[in-house]
């Protein structure tokens, strides 16, 4: 017996809106764009992110700042796959950077099935997609269709992303850039509520001396919870620590903890503290906080504004063969 597919319906006429807004324009991506060219895609994406990411659970927070990465710089255009000196994937930023072999995975898959059809664009937001789901969060229609991009440099990365010891406003410019709202700098900062970091990203809140003396130089930071991050950062060795857990209560759960958490004031970075400082953003993160449903709903809104950013249609891209070199 075929499933019932429900859809809430604040995000059915959210959906709607945008079915709308692509018919009267230019813009070519649609919800099942692959229907009839390969309707498998979007399972074979699927698939290929549920089998890893039950192998790996810290799978979905790499493919989730992956999608972050790409879409903020170039537009959801899979640059950020692009190997090379000079690329974006090259710049220190970026370093860190997780999740590839997957998007390389479902595109063999992909390529085997449905050759030259499905760009590595879409691969990367259908798995970002499909790894929140996995990791318990909502489901997210999004529609696809998207090109890959041919260019893909380090000097654009910095200008474009946010910097774990950013300011409100510093967010909020770049965010404004992208189309995105204050709202959905909140929505989309839900995003740590997996993944993890490595010390350099925050280990400028503390201080520790050559005495093992403990200093909270970040007052916005809960002192316990900064003394126990230390441990994590022996000397300061950034680069070579282990990681550290975004949210440290339910690290690979996509939930609301990580507002919880921000509300406790164990947000692991600046530009996580600053929600709860700032006025603009502090009753957004207590709804969220207080109602998972809500942020789930604001979830599921923002992330599809998100994979809409600077996407490339038609001649303005191609469809890459391989997701790490242009055709």
């Amino acid at each position: 017996m075929a499933e019932t597919l429900h859809i809430p319906y604040h995000l059915l006429t959210f959906v709607l809106f945008h079915l709308a807004l692509f018919a009267s324009s230019s813009y070519s991506v649609s919800f099942g764009f692959y229907a009839t060219s390969c309707p498998t895609a979007e399972i074979i994406v699927k698939n290929t992110v549920r089998e890893a990411s039950s192998l790996d659970p810290t799978l979905p927070g790499k493919l989730l700042r992956l999608v972050f990465h790409d879409c903020f710089v170039e537009g959801c255009d899979a640059s950020i796959l692009l190997q090379g000196n000079g690329t974006e994937r090259s710049d220190p930023a970026n370093s860190f950077l997780g999740g590839f072999s997957i998007i390389d995975s479902a595109k063999r898959v992909l390529e085997f099935f449905c050759p030259g059809t499905v760009s590595c664009a879409d691969i990367l937001a259908l798995a970002a997609r499909d790894a929140v789901e996995f990791a318990g969060g909502p489901s997210v229609l999004i529609p696809t269709g998207r090109r890959d991009g041919r260019i893909s440099l380090a000097s654009n990365v910095r200008p474009n992303i946010i910097d774990t010891s950013f300011t409100m406003d510093q967010m909020l410019k770049i965010f404004s850039a992208k189309g995105l709202s204050l709202d959905d700098l909140v929505t989309l900062s839900g995003a740590h509520t997996i993944g993890s970091a490595h010390c350099n990203a925050f280990m400028d809140r503390f201080k520790v001396d050559s005495k093992g003396n403990f200093t909270l130089i970040d007052s916005s930071l809960d002192r316990e919870y900064a003394a126990q991050l230390t441990k994590r950062c022996p000397g300061g060795e950034a680069a070579t620590s282990p990681t550290t857990d975004n949210d440290p209560e339910t690290p690979n759960l996509f939930d609301n903890q990580y507002y919880k958490d921000l509300l406790a004031h164990k947000g692991l970075f600046q530009s996580d503290s600053v929600l709860v400082s700032d006025k603009r953003t502090i009753s957004k993160v207590q709804n969220f906080a207080n109602n998972q449903d809500s942020f789930f709903e604001s979830w599921e809104q923002s992330f599809l504004r998100l994979t809409s950013i600077g996407v490339k249609i038609d001649n303005e891209g191609e469809v890459r063969q391989l997701c790490a070199v242009v055709n």
